[in-house]
Protein backbone atom coordinates (compact mmCIF):
# COMPACT_ATOMS: atom_id res chain seq x y z
CA UNK A 1 0.00 0.00 0.00
CA UNK A 2 1.47 3.35 -0.82
CA UNK A 3 1.21 6.03 1.64
CA UNK A 4 1.69 9.39 1.20
CA UNK A 5 4.11 11.55 3.59
CA UNK A 6 5.42 14.46 1.95
CA UNK A 7 3.67 16.50 -0.77
CA UNK A 8 4.75 19.13 -3.47
CA UNK A 9 2.99 21.41 -5.34
CA UNK A 10 4.83 22.99 -8.31
CA UNK A 11 2.82 26.64 -8.69
CA UNK A 12 1.62 28.95 -5.84
CA UNK A 13 -1.46 30.70 -8.01
CA UNK A 14 -4.99 30.50 -6.87
CA UNK A 15 -5.17 26.29 -7.27
CA UNK A 16 -2.13 25.41 -5.92
CA UNK A 17 -1.78 27.80 -2.85
CA UNK A 18 -5.14 27.49 -1.12
CA UNK A 19 -5.79 23.47 -2.30
CA UNK A 20 -2.30 22.47 -0.23
CA UNK A 21 -3.08 25.30 2.58
CA UNK A 22 -5.91 23.31 3.07
CA UNK A 23 -4.59 20.27 2.50
CA UNK A 24 -2.00 21.00 5.08
CA UNK A 25 -4.03 22.06 7.91
CA UNK A 26 -6.53 18.97 7.38
CA UNK A 27 -3.49 16.29 7.60
CA UNK A 28 -0.89 17.52 10.15
CA UNK A 29 0.93 14.31 9.71
CA UNK A 30 1.89 15.05 6.01
CA UNK A 31 4.37 17.47 4.98
CA UNK A 32 2.87 19.98 2.34
CA UNK A 33 5.54 21.80 0.16
CA UNK A 34 4.66 24.79 -2.38
CA UNK A 35 6.84 25.38 -4.72
CA UNK A 36 7.20 28.37 -7.48
CA UNK A 37 9.89 30.15 -9.78
CA UNK A 38 8.18 33.15 -8.99
CA UNK A 39 10.02 34.46 -5.48
CA UNK A 40 8.19 37.53 -5.15
CA UNK A 41 4.77 35.42 -4.88
CA UNK A 42 6.59 32.59 -2.73
CA UNK A 43 7.92 35.81 -0.51
CA UNK A 44 4.32 36.66 0.10
CA UNK A 45 3.06 33.38 1.23
CA UNK A 46 5.55 33.71 3.25
CA UNK A 47 4.36 36.83 4.79
CA UNK A 48 1.30 37.95 6.62
CA UNK A 49 0.45 39.90 3.17
CA UNK A 50 -1.11 36.90 0.86
CA UNK A 51 -0.11 37.47 -3.15
CA UNK A 52 -3.88 36.55 -3.16
CA UNK A 53 -7.28 36.87 -1.65
CA UNK A 54 -9.54 34.74 -0.37
CA UNK A 55 -11.76 34.97 2.51
CA UNK A 56 -10.60 32.41 5.57
CA UNK A 57 -6.85 31.44 3.37
CA UNK A 58 -5.05 33.65 5.47
CA UNK A 59 -6.40 31.88 8.68
CA UNK A 60 -5.72 28.33 7.58
CA UNK A 61 -2.12 29.35 6.01
CA UNK A 62 -1.33 30.90 9.82
CA UNK A 63 -2.40 27.62 11.02
CA UNK A 64 -0.16 25.04 9.50
CA UNK A 65 2.77 27.71 7.96
CA UNK A 66 6.24 26.09 9.32
CA UNK A 67 4.91 23.39 11.14
CA UNK A 68 3.37 21.14 7.84
CA UNK A 69 3.32 23.45 4.77
CA UNK A 70 6.00 25.29 3.28
CA UNK A 71 6.87 27.73 0.74
CA UNK A 72 10.08 27.89 -1.32
CA UNK A 73 11.42 28.45 -4.35
CA UNK A 74 13.66 25.27 -4.33
CA UNK A 75 11.98 23.18 -6.80
CA UNK A 76 14.10 20.35 -7.48
CA UNK A 77 14.54 19.43 -3.93
CA UNK A 78 10.62 19.50 -3.25
CA UNK A 79 10.20 17.07 -5.89
CA UNK A 80 13.15 14.97 -4.89
CA UNK A 81 11.66 14.99 -1.16
CA UNK A 82 7.71 14.36 -2.52
CA UNK A 83 6.08 11.00 -2.42
CA UNK A 84 3.28 12.94 -4.91
CA UNK A 85 3.97 15.98 -6.86
CA UNK A 86 0.65 18.43 -7.48
CA UNK A 87 1.31 20.02 -10.76
CA UNK A 88 -0.62 23.44 -10.52
CA UNK A 89 0.64 25.71 -12.95
CA UNK A 90 -1.21 27.74 -15.58
CA UNK A 91 -2.10 26.75 -19.02
CA UNK A 92 -3.52 29.63 -20.92
CA UNK A 93 -4.98 29.95 -24.28
CA UNK A 94 -2.90 29.61 -26.92
CA UNK A 95 -1.95 33.20 -28.80
CA UNK A 96 -0.48 32.18 -31.36
CA UNK A 97 -0.20 28.82 -33.50
CA UNK A 98 -2.05 26.30 -34.26
CA UNK A 99 -4.87 26.48 -32.05
CA UNK A 100 -4.54 30.06 -31.45
CA UNK A 101 -7.69 31.58 -29.42
CA UNK A 102 -8.81 28.18 -28.57
CA UNK A 103 -6.59 25.33 -27.56
CA UNK A 104 -4.75 25.37 -24.16
CA UNK A 105 -1.02 26.13 -24.37
CA UNK A 106 0.95 23.37 -22.43
CA UNK A 107 4.13 24.21 -22.01
CA UNK A 108 4.43 24.48 -18.37
CA UNK A 109 3.01 21.02 -18.10
CA UNK A 110 5.18 19.79 -20.46
CA UNK A 111 7.96 21.87 -18.61
CA UNK A 112 6.93 20.21 -14.72
CA UNK A 113 7.10 16.81 -16.30
CA UNK A 114 10.39 17.21 -17.56
CA UNK A 115 11.64 18.71 -14.37
CA UNK A 116 9.84 15.85 -12.81
CA UNK A 117 11.49 13.10 -14.83
CA UNK A 118 14.89 14.54 -14.22
CA UNK A 119 15.41 15.52 -10.99
CA UNK A 120 13.56 12.12 -9.31
CA UNK A 121 13.84 8.62 -8.31
CA UNK A 122 12.11 5.62 -6.56
CA UNK A 123 8.32 5.60 -6.98
CA UNK A 124 6.66 9.00 -7.88
CA UNK A 125 2.68 10.14 -8.09
CA UNK A 126 2.44 13.09 -10.34
CA UNK A 127 -1.10 14.37 -10.27
CA UNK A 128 -2.87 16.87 -12.83
CA UNK A 129 -4.61 19.60 -10.83
CA UNK A 130 -4.42 22.13 -14.19
CA UNK A 131 -7.15 22.21 -16.28
CA UNK A 132 -6.06 20.24 -18.96
CA UNK A 133 -6.86 19.07 -22.53
CA UNK A 134 -8.56 15.84 -22.77
CA UNK A 135 -5.62 12.86 -22.72
CA UNK A 136 -2.94 15.51 -21.50
CA UNK A 137 -2.44 12.95 -19.21
CA UNK A 138 -0.78 10.70 -22.04
CA UNK A 139 1.27 13.77 -23.33
CA UNK A 140 2.91 13.60 -19.52
CA UNK A 141 3.12 9.67 -19.52
CA UNK A 142 5.01 9.55 -22.82
CA UNK A 143 7.56 12.64 -21.51
CA UNK A 144 7.64 10.06 -18.63
CA UNK A 145 8.73 6.82 -20.60
CA UNK A 146 10.89 8.24 -22.85
CA UNK A 147 12.96 9.65 -19.48
CA UNK A 148 12.84 6.52 -17.42
CA UNK A 149 15.54 5.47 -14.96
CA UNK A 150 15.72 2.34 -13.85
CA UNK A 151 15.38 3.43 -10.38
CA UNK A 152 12.32 5.47 -11.29
CA UNK A 153 8.71 4.79 -11.56
CA UNK A 154 5.09 7.24 -12.24
CA UNK A 155 1.77 6.85 -11.97
CA UNK A 156 0.14 9.90 -13.71
CA UNK A 157 -3.31 11.35 -11.59
CA UNK A 158 -5.89 13.26 -12.40
CA UNK A 159 -7.71 15.28 -10.24
CA UNK A 160 -9.27 18.30 -11.29
CA UNK A 161 -10.11 20.70 -8.95
CA UNK A 162 -13.79 22.16 -8.78
CA UNK A 163 -13.61 25.19 -6.49
CA UNK A 164 -14.84 29.01 -6.79
CA UNK A 165 -12.97 31.76 -6.34
CA UNK A 166 -14.51 33.57 -3.29
CA UNK A 167 -15.77 30.64 -1.62
CA UNK A 168 -12.64 28.71 -2.29
CA UNK A 169 -12.05 27.95 1.50
CA UNK A 170 -15.30 26.50 2.21
CA UNK A 171 -15.54 24.59 -1.02
CA UNK A 172 -12.32 22.82 -0.30
CA UNK A 173 -13.29 21.80 3.39
CA UNK A 174 -17.07 20.88 1.73
CA UNK A 175 -16.49 19.89 -1.53
CA UNK A 176 -19.65 18.37 -3.73
CA UNK A 177 -17.41 15.72 -4.56
CA UNK A 178 -13.65 15.26 -5.21
CA UNK A 179 -12.67 13.54 -8.60
CA UNK A 180 -10.11 11.46 -9.23
CA UNK A 181 -8.89 9.84 -12.65
CA UNK A 182 -5.75 7.03 -13.16
CA UNK A 183 -5.25 3.95 -14.98
CA UNK A 184 -6.95 0.87 -14.98
CA UNK A 185 -4.02 -1.04 -13.89
CA UNK A 186 -3.15 -2.34 -10.34
CA UNK A 187 -0.95 0.04 -9.51
CA UNK A 188 -2.91 2.60 -11.24
CA UNK A 189 -5.75 2.19 -8.74
CA UNK A 190 -3.08 2.08 -5.84
CA UNK A 191 -1.81 5.42 -6.49
CA UNK A 192 -5.80 6.36 -6.61
CA UNK A 193 -5.88 4.82 -3.35
CA UNK A 194 -2.85 6.69 -2.34
CA UNK A 195 -4.49 9.83 -3.38
CA UNK A 196 -8.18 8.82 -1.95
CA UNK A 197 -6.79 8.32 1.71
CA UNK A 198 -5.49 12.04 1.81
CA UNK A 199 -9.02 13.35 0.81
CA UNK A 200 -10.77 10.77 3.24
CA UNK A 201 -9.13 12.69 6.13
CA UNK A 202 -12.23 15.38 5.79
CA UNK A 203 -13.78 14.60 3.08
CA UNK A 204 -17.03 11.94 3.36
CA UNK A 205 -16.29 8.35 1.07
CA UNK A 206 -19.39 8.94 -0.59
CA UNK A 207 -17.86 12.09 -1.90
CA UNK A 208 -15.41 11.05 -3.81
CA UNK A 209 -15.65 9.25 -7.47
CA UNK A 210 -13.23 7.50 -9.34
CA UNK A 211 -12.72 7.28 -13.34
CA UNK A 212 -10.63 6.41 -15.37
CA UNK A 213 -7.83 9.60 -16.62
CA UNK A 214 -10.08 10.20 -19.49
CA UNK A 215 -13.04 10.46 -17.54
CA UNK A 216 -11.73 12.63 -14.82
CA UNK A 217 -10.40 15.49 -17.57
CA UNK A 218 -13.43 15.55 -19.67
CA UNK A 219 -15.60 15.63 -16.52
CA UNK A 220 -13.23 19.35 -15.90
CA UNK A 221 -13.83 20.57 -19.32
CA UNK A 222 -17.43 19.71 -19.25
CA UNK A 223 -18.70 21.16 -15.55
CA UNK A 224 -17.42 24.61 -16.32
CA UNK A 225 -19.00 24.29 -20.18
CA UNK A 226 -22.16 23.85 -18.44
CA UNK A 227 -21.97 26.41 -16.03
CA UNK A 228 -20.94 28.78 -18.46
CA UNK A 229 -24.18 28.00 -20.83
CA UNK A 230 -26.72 28.59 -17.95
CA UNK A 231 -24.95 31.63 -17.16
CA UNK A 232 -25.16 32.05 -21.42
CA UNK A 233 -28.92 31.05 -21.57
CA UNK A 234 -30.22 33.68 -18.39
CA UNK A 235 -27.97 36.60 -20.30
CA UNK A 236 -29.90 35.99 -23.66
CA UNK A 237 -33.24 36.02 -21.69
CA UNK A 238 -32.26 39.15 -20.48
CA UNK A 239 -31.53 41.19 -23.76
CA UNK A 240 -35.04 39.59 -24.57
CA UNK A 241 -36.84 40.71 -21.19
CA UNK A 242 -35.45 44.74 -21.70
CA UNK A 243 -37.60 44.50 -25.20
CA UNK A 244 -40.65 43.00 -23.76
CA UNK A 245 -40.98 44.39 -20.35
CA UNK A 246 -40.34 41.52 -18.79
CA UNK A 247 -38.06 41.36 -15.40
CA UNK A 248 -35.15 38.82 -16.05
CA UNK A 249 -34.68 38.37 -11.98
CA UNK A 250 -38.26 37.67 -11.99
CA UNK A 251 -38.19 34.92 -15.17
CA UNK A 252 -34.89 33.62 -13.35
CA UNK A 253 -36.60 32.75 -10.20
CA UNK A 254 -40.10 31.10 -12.21
CA UNK A 255 -37.81 29.01 -13.87
CA UNK A 256 -35.53 28.25 -10.77
CA UNK A 257 -37.91 26.48 -9.06
CA UNK A 258 -38.23 23.80 -11.36
CA UNK A 259 -36.18 21.00 -9.22
CA UNK A 260 -35.21 20.09 -12.78
CA UNK A 261 -33.22 22.99 -13.30
CA UNK A 262 -32.75 24.69 -10.35
CA UNK A 263 -32.11 28.46 -9.56
CA UNK A 264 -27.87 28.14 -9.37
CA UNK A 265 -26.02 30.38 -11.89
CA UNK A 266 -29.17 31.99 -13.31
CA UNK A 267 -28.10 35.47 -12.56
CA UNK A 268 -27.92 38.04 -15.17
CA UNK A 269 -25.23 39.80 -15.75
CA UNK A 270 -22.62 41.96 -17.77
CA UNK A 271 -20.95 38.28 -18.49
CA UNK A 272 -19.04 35.49 -17.09
CA UNK A 273 -15.23 36.25 -16.20
CA UNK A 274 -12.01 34.03 -14.82
CA UNK A 275 -9.46 31.82 -14.97
CA UNK A 276 -11.67 29.23 -16.40
CA UNK A 277 -15.04 29.52 -18.04
CA UNK A 278 -13.90 30.62 -21.34
CA UNK A 279 -10.70 29.04 -21.65
CA UNK A 280 -12.21 25.47 -20.96
CA UNK A 281 -15.14 26.16 -23.43
CA UNK A 282 -12.80 26.92 -25.96
CA UNK A 283 -10.87 24.20 -25.17
CA UNK A 284 -13.45 22.60 -25.75
CA UNK A 285 -14.62 23.60 -28.63
CA UNK A 286 -10.93 23.10 -30.04
CA UNK A 287 -11.36 19.39 -29.04
CA UNK A 288 -14.77 18.86 -30.68
CA UNK A 289 -12.87 20.40 -33.69
CA UNK A 290 -10.40 18.20 -33.87
CA UNK A 291 -12.32 15.00 -33.27
CA UNK A 292 -14.28 15.75 -36.53
CA UNK A 293 -17.53 17.13 -34.48
CA UNK A 294 -18.36 20.65 -36.33
CA UNK A 295 -21.64 20.54 -34.79
CA UNK A 296 -20.81 19.87 -31.21
CA UNK A 297 -18.28 22.69 -31.49
CA UNK A 298 -20.84 25.40 -32.97
CA UNK A 299 -23.09 24.43 -29.98
CA UNK A 300 -20.11 25.45 -27.29
CA UNK A 301 -18.69 28.11 -29.60
CA UNK A 302 -22.10 30.03 -29.05
CA UNK A 303 -22.21 29.99 -25.62
CA UNK A 304 -18.34 32.65 -25.34
CA UNK A 305 -20.76 34.35 -28.23
CA UNK A 306 -23.31 34.64 -26.13
CA UNK A 307 -20.85 36.56 -23.91
CA UNK A 308 -19.22 38.43 -25.61
CA UNK A 309 -22.40 39.80 -26.87
CA UNK A 310 -23.66 40.70 -23.36
CA UNK A 311 -20.58 43.11 -22.65
CA UNK A 312 -20.62 44.65 -25.92
CA UNK A 313 -24.79 45.14 -25.35
CA UNK A 314 -24.15 47.00 -21.90
CA UNK A 315 -21.39 49.45 -23.13
CA UNK A 316 -23.54 50.18 -26.28
CA UNK A 317 -26.04 50.90 -23.55
CA UNK A 318 -23.63 53.18 -21.86
CA UNK A 319 -22.88 55.02 -25.13
CA UNK A 320 -26.57 55.29 -25.97
CA UNK A 321 -27.91 56.74 -23.00
CA UNK A 322 -24.92 59.30 -22.71
CA UNK A 323 -26.60 61.12 -25.60
CA UNK A 324 -24.20 59.10 -28.14
CA UNK A 325 -21.21 59.75 -27.38
CA UNK A 326 -18.89 59.24 -24.36
CA UNK A 327 -15.87 61.03 -25.34
CA UNK A 328 -13.95 63.34 -22.66
CA UNK A 329 -16.86 62.43 -20.27
CA UNK A 330 -15.84 61.01 -16.89
CA UNK A 331 -17.49 57.58 -15.88
CA UNK A 332 -16.84 55.65 -12.50
CA UNK A 333 -16.14 52.01 -12.65
CA UNK A 334 -16.91 50.43 -9.81
CA UNK A 335 -15.60 46.74 -9.64
CA UNK A 336 -12.45 45.39 -11.62
CA UNK A 337 -12.32 42.28 -10.24
CA UNK A 338 -13.96 39.36 -12.02
CA UNK A 339 -16.65 38.38 -8.81
CA UNK A 340 -16.87 39.31 -5.51
CA UNK A 341 -14.40 38.62 -2.83
CA UNK A 342 -11.31 37.99 -5.02
CA UNK A 343 -8.60 40.18 -6.23
CA UNK A 344 -8.31 37.83 -9.42
CA UNK A 345 -8.86 40.12 -12.81
CA UNK A 346 -8.48 37.62 -15.06
CA UNK A 347 -11.58 37.45 -18.10
CA UNK A 348 -13.12 40.01 -16.23
CA UNK A 349 -15.57 41.74 -17.99
CA UNK A 350 -14.52 45.24 -16.21
CA UNK A 351 -11.72 44.72 -18.84
CA UNK A 352 -13.75 44.74 -22.02
CA UNK A 353 -15.95 46.87 -20.85
CA UNK A 354 -13.48 49.37 -20.60
CA UNK A 355 -11.71 49.07 -23.23
CA UNK A 356 -15.01 49.62 -25.53
CA UNK A 357 -15.04 52.70 -23.39
CA UNK A 358 -11.80 53.18 -23.96
CA UNK A 359 -12.05 53.36 -27.67
CA UNK A 360 -14.45 55.72 -27.78
CA UNK A 361 -12.83 58.14 -25.91
CA UNK A 362 -14.24 58.11 -22.41
CA UNK A 363 -12.16 59.30 -19.13
CA UNK A 364 -12.78 56.30 -16.24
CA UNK A 365 -12.14 56.42 -12.47
CA UNK A 366 -11.66 53.24 -11.93
CA UNK A 367 -12.15 51.83 -8.00
CA UNK A 368 -11.46 47.77 -6.92
CA UNK A 369 -11.20 47.26 -2.96
CA UNK A 370 -8.74 44.58 -3.99
CA UNK A 371 -7.63 44.66 -7.28
CA UNK A 372 -3.63 46.37 -7.08
CA UNK A 373 -3.35 49.83 -9.73
CA UNK A 374 -0.70 47.87 -11.40
CA UNK A 375 -2.99 44.90 -12.55
CA UNK A 376 -5.81 46.78 -13.70
CA UNK A 377 -3.16 48.85 -15.87
CA UNK A 378 -1.37 45.78 -16.98
CA UNK A 379 -5.14 44.30 -18.20
CA UNK A 380 -5.81 47.44 -19.78
CA UNK A 381 -2.56 47.89 -21.96
CA UNK A 382 -2.50 43.96 -22.62
CA UNK A 383 -1.80 43.24 -26.32
CA UNK A 384 -4.99 41.89 -28.04
CA UNK A 385 -6.65 41.87 -31.47
CA UNK A 386 -9.56 44.24 -30.49
CA UNK A 387 -7.14 46.95 -27.85
CA UNK A 388 -5.55 49.91 -30.11
CA UNK A 389 -4.46 51.42 -27.24
CA UNK A 390 -0.69 52.15 -25.88
CA UNK A 391 0.71 52.12 -22.64
CA UNK A 392 0.45 56.51 -23.04
CA UNK A 393 -3.02 56.38 -24.11
CA UNK A 394 -4.39 53.85 -21.15
CA UNK A 395 -2.26 56.20 -18.55
CA UNK A 396 -3.80 59.28 -20.09
CA UNK A 397 -8.13 57.94 -19.47
CA UNK A 398 -7.40 55.77 -16.87
CA UNK A 399 -7.18 56.83 -13.19
CA UNK A 400 -7.39 54.16 -10.43
CA UNK A 401 -8.57 55.78 -7.34
CA UNK A 402 -8.17 54.34 -3.70
CA UNK A 403 -11.73 55.17 -2.92
CA UNK A 404 -15.57 54.99 -4.65
CA UNK A 405 -16.32 58.51 -3.59
CA UNK A 406 -13.27 60.10 -5.29
CA UNK A 407 -14.19 57.66 -8.30
CA UNK A 408 -17.51 59.55 -8.97
CA UNK A 409 -16.80 62.90 -8.42
CA UNK A 410 -17.76 64.93 -11.60
CA UNK A 411 -18.87 61.47 -13.21
CA UNK A 412 -21.47 61.20 -15.86
CA UNK A 413 -21.71 57.79 -14.70
CA UNK A 414 -21.39 55.03 -12.67
CA UNK A 415 -20.86 51.90 -14.27
CA UNK A 416 -21.13 49.06 -11.14
CA UNK A 417 -19.02 45.97 -12.87
CA UNK A 418 -17.75 43.91 -9.64
CA UNK A 419 -20.79 42.59 -7.29
CA UNK A 420 -19.15 43.96 -3.88
CA UNK A 421 -21.34 43.97 -1.05
CA UNK A 422 -20.00 47.23 -0.18
CA UNK A 423 -21.32 49.29 -3.18
CA UNK A 424 -25.02 48.60 -1.95
CA UNK A 425 -24.07 50.21 1.00
CA UNK A 426 -22.73 53.64 -0.21
CA UNK A 427 -23.97 57.25 0.52
CA UNK A 428 -25.87 57.45 -3.00
CA UNK A 429 -27.43 61.12 -2.15
CA UNK A 430 -23.88 62.20 -1.55
CA UNK A 431 -22.37 60.80 -4.76
CA UNK A 432 -25.40 62.12 -7.38
CA UNK A 433 -24.56 65.66 -5.55
CA UNK A 434 -20.81 65.60 -6.62
CA UNK A 435 -21.65 63.73 -10.16
CA UNK A 436 -22.28 66.41 -13.61
CA UNK A 437 -26.20 65.94 -14.49
CA UNK A 438 -27.76 63.80 -15.75
CA UNK A 439 -26.20 61.59 -13.23
CA UNK A 440 -26.74 58.01 -14.26
CA UNK A 441 -26.07 54.57 -12.80
CA UNK A 442 -25.60 51.25 -14.89
CA UNK A 443 -25.92 48.13 -12.61
CA UNK A 444 -24.02 45.40 -14.36
CA UNK A 445 -24.88 43.08 -11.55
CA UNK A 446 -28.69 43.63 -10.95
CA UNK A 447 -26.85 44.54 -6.61
CA UNK A 448 -29.16 47.97 -6.22
CA UNK A 449 -32.59 46.38 -6.97
CA UNK A 450 -33.91 47.29 -3.97
CA UNK A 451 -32.52 50.61 -4.06
CA UNK A 452 -33.88 52.18 -7.45
CA UNK A 453 -36.82 53.53 -5.84
CA UNK A 454 -34.53 55.43 -3.74
CA UNK A 455 -31.56 56.48 -6.12
CA UNK A 456 -34.29 57.45 -9.07
CA UNK A 457 -35.89 59.86 -6.12
CA UNK A 458 -32.66 60.93 -5.53
CA UNK A 459 -32.45 61.73 -9.29
CA UNK A 460 -30.30 59.22 -10.84
CA UNK A 461 -31.45 57.49 -14.58
CA UNK A 462 -31.16 54.25 -13.53
CA UNK A 463 -30.28 51.37 -16.13
CA UNK A 464 -29.74 47.86 -15.02
CA UNK A 465 -29.15 43.72 -17.10
CA UNK A 466 -32.74 42.48 -18.28
CA UNK A 467 -35.04 45.04 -17.00
CA UNK A 468 -36.77 48.55 -18.46
CA UNK A 469 -36.30 50.38 -15.59
CA UNK A 470 -39.30 53.58 -15.60
CA UNK A 471 -37.65 56.48 -15.02
CA UNK A 472 -39.14 59.39 -13.14
CA UNK A 473 -39.53 62.56 -15.94
CA UNK A 474 -39.52 64.77 -13.20
CA UNK A 475 -37.08 64.15 -10.83
CA UNK A 476 -34.29 66.74 -12.33
CA UNK A 477 -36.64 69.21 -12.36
CA UNK A 478 -37.88 68.99 -8.18
CA UNK A 479 -34.57 69.30 -7.66
CA UNK A 480 -33.92 72.83 -9.93
CA UNK A 481 -32.52 71.38 -12.27
CA UNK A 482 -32.44 70.38 -16.07
CA UNK A 483 -31.19 67.60 -18.10
CA UNK A 484 -29.56 67.43 -21.26
CA UNK A 485 -32.38 66.71 -23.25
CA UNK A 486 -34.28 68.86 -21.37
CA UNK A 487 -31.82 71.95 -22.16
CA UNK A 488 -32.24 70.65 -26.10
CA UNK A 489 -35.69 71.02 -26.28
CA UNK A 490 -35.85 74.12 -25.06
CA UNK A 491 -33.73 75.04 -27.31
CA UNK A 492 -35.69 73.91 -30.24
CA UNK A 493 -38.88 75.65 -29.41
CA UNK A 494 -36.87 78.89 -28.66
CA UNK A 495 -35.74 78.78 -32.57
CA UNK A 496 -39.32 77.76 -33.76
Amino acid sequence: MVEVKRICCIGAGYVGGPTCSVIAQMCPEVTVTVVDVNEDRIRAWNSDCLPIFEPGLQEVVDSCRDVNLFFSTDIDEAIKNADLVFISVNTPTKTFGIGKGRAADLKYIEACARRIADVSSGCKIVVEKSTVPVRAAESIRRIFNANTKSSLTFQVLSNPEFLAEGTAIADLKNPDRVLIGGDETPEGQHAIGALRRIYEHWVPKSKIITTNTWSSELSKLAANAFLAQRISSINSISALCEVTGADVEEVAHAIGTDQRIGSRFLKASVGFGGSCFQKDVLNLVYLCEALNLPEVARYWQQVIEINDYQRKRFSSRIISCLFNTVTDKKIALLGFAFKKNTGDTRESSSIYISRYLLEEGACLQIYDPKVKAEQIMQDLTQPTPSNRHDPDTVSRLVTIVTDPYKACENAHAIVICTEWDMFTELDYEKIYNAMLKPAFIFDGRRILDSLYDQLQHIGFQVETIGKRVNQRVNSFAARGSKSEMELQQSSKKIKL
